[in-house]
């Protein structure tokens, strides 16, 4: 295929069960062009090919009418028989997508940015009377920057003349409660799913997670997701709260309006703490993956735990666990030593790769530390509390247990060893 209608074909650039989208030059106007071009056996397709005719005349209808800089523009379209396609603003950064992995995590006041651009475009969409109705990353395009451009309106709901809605629209995950329960929509819809997008650009993992989508909408309806912070102890509270009363399944305690929701954003913007950090994120992955502790990870395991750690620096003498206290988190020394001592008595010294508190999680239960662990020279201490691991993937958690299990055997190896050369010294047999 050389050209559609006037526009010269550049290149197929992505392929769906429905449509295809390509590359195209404009060249009356003098620009490139995405099209997005509709399989004319979808549309011939008895039982779906009404449903896609209105999917399609939807977002041709908005050619020209969405005019905002964090909307994708809709220049022309052409609906006939054998021929239907919409011409679109090309922008070549491609979606979000690659940025919900946890190894490929935004900064977080680059979530902030996008989600509070995004509500920004929402909003004055809601104010034209559309409800997006499929907001996601693949519908969230990016551009130089990280700039944004929402797209793919062709399930949008027109709330000054749309009679009746069309149901079954929209990708489960991304449902709000009364999306999936076919319930009369709003644009507190839309305010749900961007929840779930921000939750996922924040952590890595969707908020609602199932083995099919029956099970993914019934954790919509039913479970509130954990915090954020689980995931990523570096995200403030305050965000927290954000993500938590977006994600409200009942209307009355969700955000009412577009602009309560970005005016929320623009608060924890301007206070988020921004300390240069010591350790880049990047740094942190290369110094996990040279500790023994974690040569069995895999790169997303380990940028699983790069993203459910706290990284601190401490001088010598400082005591990280004391004997008697009451431990939730476990340590692994990234750097320098700490010395091991129950009743003021020495037993060991920890090198890097080593880890101590593991009790904490392994005990599954409230666990009184039973010896104490002091800093004898500059340390970096990796701290991992028993909640954040339990939130991570199931592979990340064997890989723990993996390697705490390896642990226990070599510790208990070296008592008996000692024990051994103890009695010997004592001269006493063991056999």
């Amino acid at each position: 295929m050389e050209k559609i209608g006037k526009y010269e074909i550049v290149k197929e650039l992505a392929k769906g069960a429905t449509s295809a989208v390509f590359l195209a030059n404009d060249t009356f106007a003098g620009r490139q062009v995405a099209i997005k071009l509709v399989n004319s056996e979808a549309l011939r397709d008895k039982q779906k090919g009404r449903r896609y005719k209105k999917l399609f005349l939807t977002e041709a209808s908005l050619v020209g009418k969405l005019s905002h800089p964090h909307i994708v523009a809709i220049y022309d379209a052409v609906a006939e028989d054998q021929l239907c396609y919409i011409v679109m603003e090309y922008v070549p950064g491609g979606t979000l997508e690659k940025y919900c992995s946890v190894e490929k995590l935004l900064p977080i006041d680059k979530v902030i940015e996008i989600i509070f651009k995004c509500s920004k475009a929402l909003a004055f969409a809601h104010r034209h009377g559309i409800i997006h109705r499929d907001i996601k990353p693949a519908n969230i395009m990016f551009s130089d920057g990280l700039d944004i451009k929402i797209s793919d309106f062709g399930a949008a709901l027109n709330e000054q003349t749309d009679t009746t809605q069309i149901i079954g629209v929209g990708s489960p995950a991304y449902m709000s409660p009364q999306q999936v329960k076919e319930q009369p929509l709003t644009h507190q819809t839309d305010i749900f799913s961007l929840g779930v997008v921000m939750y996922q650009l924040l952590t890595g993992r969707l908020p609602f997670v199932g083995n099919n989508n029956y099970s993914t909408i019934y954790q919509i309806i039913n479970v509130d997701p954990p915090p954020p912070s689980l995931h990523r102890p570096e995200i403030p509270p305050h965000l927290d709260v954000i993500v938590k009363t977006a994600l409200r399944k009942d209307l009355e305690t969700r955000y009412q309006t577009w602009e309560e929701f970005a005016q929320k954003l623009i608060e924890v913007f301007n206070n988020l703490e921004k300390p240069k950090e010591d350790v880049s994120e990047g740094e942190r992955f290369d110094i996990l993956r040279k500790l023994a502790f974690f040569s069995q990870f895999s790169d997303v395991e380990l940028w699983e735990v790069v993203h459910i750690t706290r990284w601190r620096k401490h001088p010598p003498g400082v005591t990280l666990i004391k004997e008697g206290g009451i431990g939730k988190s476990f340590f692994i020394l990234a750097s320098g030593e700490v010395n091991v001592s129950k009743e003021g008595k020495l037993l060991n010294v920890l090198q890097p790769g080593e880890c101590f508190g593991e009790m904490a999680y392994l005990g599954k239960t409230k666990f009184t530390r039973s010896a104490s662990i002091i800093s004898v020279s500059d340390i970096t201490a990796i701290e991992i509390t028993s909640e954040s691991l339990a939130q991570a993937s199931e592979n990340c958690r064997h890989q723990f247990n993996r390697a705490f299990l390896e642990i226990l055997v070599d510790r208990l190896s070296a008592a008996n060893i000692r024990l051994s050369q103890l009695l010997l010294d004592r001269k006493i047999s063991i056999f």
